[in-house]
């Protein structure tokens, strides 16, 4: 079952290229639930933002005021596109319509800018209405990675129930190795193998890339600087939180142990050891010949270079299975395996949910929408072919990926077993920022160390201005 818009989603998706569910804004399968009441209201039109172009977004809109009906026959639906082409700029978009005076109801934010918003008292924390109900979610929290949920939480609060994630993997061409002769990827490889692995698929020739990537905050050099045991920022806790973990995890007090208050971003890293060694690791894989220069965004131009098998290894998440099956890779030709072991086995993450406006006057209405949104027929409808990683484990299934693969599909839910969050503080804009401006500095220069020092006195600056 899907919503007609599937191909559309997947071209967002691909050109986005990371995060979390990233490009759908949609409700979902609203069935079989009646009108809310208590303060907000349940009448009237509920306005939602969309990551993408209006044309799309009227279509959405046309396809889902039936299911809105269901809810409430007076509500209607007004859907509106907002292009960019990553977080940062749809965020900063966002941001220009809220102070226009015209946010809408309900909103899909990633990882990247769940702080940004919430810090600005933009969202309604979801703590009340989720212990209210809990009885009806606890199917949701048994079935979902508490590491997923506390990168929605800030301040000891939540803000967001995820539906989705992408996590930073290694993507390989099993025909370019096969090619190489080398044996496809365990789970236990580590960085040594990697370069190995690099070394060989580029002997191939001038017409194939060992290892391709892009300069952004997901999926970058930066896997490799978590893999190398670093972050750009001291990485902490918020206190609270328990309200949750001791409840809704009640059934798994393993899983939410350690928890807490959602992620709390220390003092900029930036240009530590770690960073320098990491971004130079990129740095000198691209001037041996064994990596290109690479573009700065989205990942469409790798999506298309690896489907020509012009590429032997990339980054990518729970996302490119559906993208590169439509862009013709044939089955058996392409495969994943948990981003290498350097110093430690960390990765990184981002994930997508939906959040309420705190300005919307509809709210009761809009909770019972977010609810739907999480519910295990809605993710199909939201997100065909898959295009992104279910948030709900029960969703990973050996049937989901028989179409599209890859043989290993399981490796994009345990990727999130020791990995974090995208750095992404309130400050999150301008670290987005320099990062793309610093790193795309370090490739011309040769030198890490100097454009991360930059990058760290830009960070310290971005810091003591939020």
């Amino acid at each position: 079952m899907t919503n007609g818009l599937g191909a559309m989603d997947r071209r967002t998706l691909f050109k986005l290229g990371g995060g979390a569910g990233l490009a759908s804004i949609g409700l979902g399968a609203l069935t079989g639930c009646g009108s809310s009441s208590g303060s907000g209201g349940s009448s009237g039109t509920i306005k939602m933002l969309y990551f993408g172009q209006q044309s799309s977004a009227t279509a959405l809109q046309k396809a889902l005021q039936p299911q809105i009906a269901k809810i409430d026959k007076t509500a209607t639906l007004e859907v509106t596109g907002i292009n960019g082409t990553d977080w940062n700029d749809f965020i900063a978009k966002v941001l220009t319509q809220i102070a226009s005076g015209s946010a809408p109801d309900i909103v899909s934010v990633a990882t990247e800018g769940l702080q940004q918003m919430a810090s600005k008292d933009l969202l309604v924390p979801l703590d009340d209405r989720v212990t209210k109900d809990l009885s009806s979610l606890q199917s949701y929290f048994d079935d979902i990675h508490p590491a997923l949920i506390e990168s929605m939480m800030y301040q000891g609060h939540l803000y967001e129930l995820p539906d989705s994630f992408n996590a930073g993997s290694m993507f390989y061409s099993t025909d370019l190795l096969h090619k190489a002769n080398v044996p496809e990827p365990a789970a236990g490889w580590t960085m040594d193998d990697f370069h190995s692995y690099a070394k060989k698929i580029a002997a191939l020739g001038t017409k194939v890339n060992a290892f391709d990537w892009v300069v952004r905050l997901w999926g970058s050099w930066t896997s490799f600087l978590y893999a190398n045991g670093g972050n750009l920022l001291e990485e902490g806790k918020y206190t609270g939180g328990d309200w949750l973990w001791s409840k809704a995890y009640a059934n798994n007090q393993a899983a939410a142990a350690g928890r807490g208050g959602g992620w709390k971003w220390g003092q900029p890293t930036a240009n530590s050891p770690e960073a320098v060694e990491a971004l130079q690791y990129l740095i000198d894989l691209q001037r041996s010949g064994m990596s290109p220069t690479p573009d700065v965004g989205g990942g469409g131009t790798l999506q298309g270079l690896f489907a020509s098998g012009r590429i032997g290894m990339t980054i990518g998440g729970g996302f490119w299975a559906g993208g590169l099956h439509n862009a013709g890779m044939k089955d058996g030709s392409f495969d994943v395996q948990l981003f290498p072991k350097w110093k430690t086995n960390k990765s990184l993450f981002g994930a997508g949910g939906y959040g309420i406006f705190n300005s919307s006057k509809k709210k009761d209405l809009a909770w019972e929408v977010v609810k739907l949104m999480v519910q295990p027929e809605s993710f199909d409808i939201l997100f065909p072919g898959n295009v992104t990683t279910p948030g709900r484990k029960s969703l990973m299934t050996a049937k989901r990926y028989e179409t599209t693969g890859p043989k290993h599909w399981s490796v994009f839910y345990d990727q999130l077993n020791g990995s974090v969050p995208i750095s992404a503080p309130p400050y999150y804009n301008a670290l987005a920022t320099s990062l793309n401006q610093r790193t795309t500095q370090a490739i011309a220069s040769g030198n890490a160390k100097a454009a991360l020092d930059g990058m760290q006195a830009d960070f310290e600056k971005a810091a003591q201005g939020s």
